[in-house]
């Protein structure tokens, strides 16, 4: 967990009015205190922001040294919520993430030790060099809000998300993830190496630099909540509706691939793009939002033909070309 200093603890957010104008605001000020720590990575903070509004996770496949774990800590900061992290290992248990049941002498019962998956952020890093059965810890708290343990439900804090990292160079001792989790990621993305003026910026700067855990709060967990609660009253036009669904169905009928989107993908990209709509100000999708997320939120859910795998076919790539041929609503 995150420490927080005496003085983060006497400090009040203002209570907010929460509408579209507020939410669009609050999310330049999420960016801009960010990207303090993450220098130069709007869309990045803008997608991770993105994720957690519509209540989804966030999977980040970048080298090492991308600032995944600060972008992670960083975005708990502004909420002033909880922040915690998870380093995947091959040796990891499941009860090392979610907690375990343990006998107390002095009660004379089991009682329950949370895991740290009890955070508003979580950060799963490298969660490919875990086994699959602990990886599958994960399922329910991401899909449900809480974890089961000895038949009882433990509700996590909430706001809640999953930012996962996995690195694409070395797969020695790693395990794929299986399809169940990549489909409950809602979107997935690259941070990237900084441009050549970010680069000067950080290492100009490498003397004074700002940790995750300095970032004052721009809003809280109430506010976060709330704002969520307004991104589901975004409109989304019958339009917009019947575009996601032919993109969706287009990727289940091409050839290269052999599992396309699910109905839960769907929804994801949908969700996310109020969402979207809403951080950019305005209270309906159009289909620019739409195409804006189409790939964070389709591509890392399709299972390629063994043919496309071998001729190295990237799923973004299959995205993309189908984004070329199904036609977005013309109004």
């Amino acid at each position: 967990m995150r420490a927080v200093s005496d003085r983060r603890l006497n400090e009040e957010v203002p209570p907010v009015e929460v509408d579209v104008a507020s939410i669009q605001e609050l999310a330049e000020r999420v960016v801009e205190r960010v990207e303090r720590v993450l220098v130069g990575k709007p869309l990045a903070v803008q997608l991770s922001l993105t994720a957690m509004l519509s209540h989804g996770h966030l999977l980040i496949e970048d080298n090492p040294g991308t600032g995944k774990t600060s972008l992670a800590r960083a975005l708990a900061a502004s909420i002033d919520g909880t922040a915690s992290r998870i380093q995947f290992t091959p040796d990891l248990l499941p009860g090392d993430i979610t907690g375990v049941s343990v006998w107390s002498q002095g009660r004379g019962e089991f009682e329950y030790r949370p895991g740290p998956v009890f955070a508003n952020v979580v950060l799963a890093d490298e969660i490919n060099r875990a086994s699959p059965k602990t990886q599958s810890a994960l399922l329910e708290v991401m899909q449900e809000g809480h974890v089961t343990v000895d038949g009882i439900a433990h509700p996590v804090p909430h706001p809640f998300m999953v930012i996962a990292t996995q690195n694409p160079i070395e797969h020695a001792g790693t395990y794929q993830l299986p399809e169940a989790q990549l489909d409950r990621f809602a979107l997935k993305a690259s941070i990237g190496y900084p441009d050549h003026a970010s680069t000067l910026r950080i290492l100009t700067d490498s003397g004074d630099e700002v940790s995750p855990e300095e970032i004052q709060p721009v809003a809280d967990a109430r506010v976060v909540q709330e704002m969520a609660a307004r991104i589901r009253k975004v409109h989304v036009e019958a339009s917009i509706v019947d575009y996601v669904a032919r993109l969706v169905e287009a990727t289940r009928e091409a050839d290269e691939v052999r599992l396309g989107v699910s109905v839960r993908g769907a929804l994801a990209l949908v969700r996310t793009a109020r969402a979207w709509a809403a951080i950019h100000g305005r209270d309906y999708v159009t289909p620019d939002d739409v195409k804006a997320l189409t790939v964070p939120a389709l591509a890392h859910r399709l299972v390629l033909q063994p043919e496309a795998e071998f001729d190295d076919v990237r799923p973004e790539s299959i995205v993309q070309q189908l984004m070329l041929t199904v036609a977005p609503p013309r109004r």
